[in-house]
């Protein structure tokens, strides 16, 4: 594992919550808690942006994914929208989680509740070159499916 360092800048309305953490020493994401002054209630099918509190600096060259936690998405079905979102190196702002209730129950969410996940990952960059020719495989252009179930 390569171990990097990251700033987080605490914001004000996360006075009394932690960093981000990792819950265990094997975890691969750190635990994103809601910062918010009053509890939000997420009806089936409803989504709504969840501050966390916190901003940071990633390095050049890598990325925040924001993932479920699986405990949530299995007993109540909140997951992450756009999952997994990005957060870019050059981002600054607020992190933000999407959340949405694919369940069929009200869930309420509270201050300092775990809702989400953030793992760190090196980005590779490409550079698109635009070919007539893409070679052939033997899967060619079948997909959604044609692999078999």
């Amino acid at each position: 594992m390569t171990a990097i360092s990251v700033k987080f800048k605490r914001l004000a309305h996360a006075a009394d919550l932690p960093l981000p953490s990792y819950a265990t020493g094997g975890a691969a994401g750190l635990d994103l808690a809601a910062a918010i002054n009053q509890p939000v209630t997420l009806r089936p099918g409803m989504r709504q942006a969840i501050p966390t509190g916190f901003a940071m600096a990633l390095p050049a060259g890598y990325e925040a994914q924001i993932r479920p936690r699986s405990g949530l998405a299995l007993r109540h079905g909140i997951t992450v929208a756009n999952a997994p979102g990005t957060i870019d190196s050059d981002y600054r702002g607020e992190i933000a989680v999407i959340l949405i209730n694919a369940g069929s129950e009200d869930f309420t969410i509270t201050q300092g509740m775990r809702i989400a996940q953030m793992v760190i990952a090196a980005v590779t960059i490409m550079t698109p070159v635009e070919a007539d020719d893409l070679g052939t495989t033997q899967r060619a252009g079948g997909g959604f499916g044609s692999t078999g179930l």
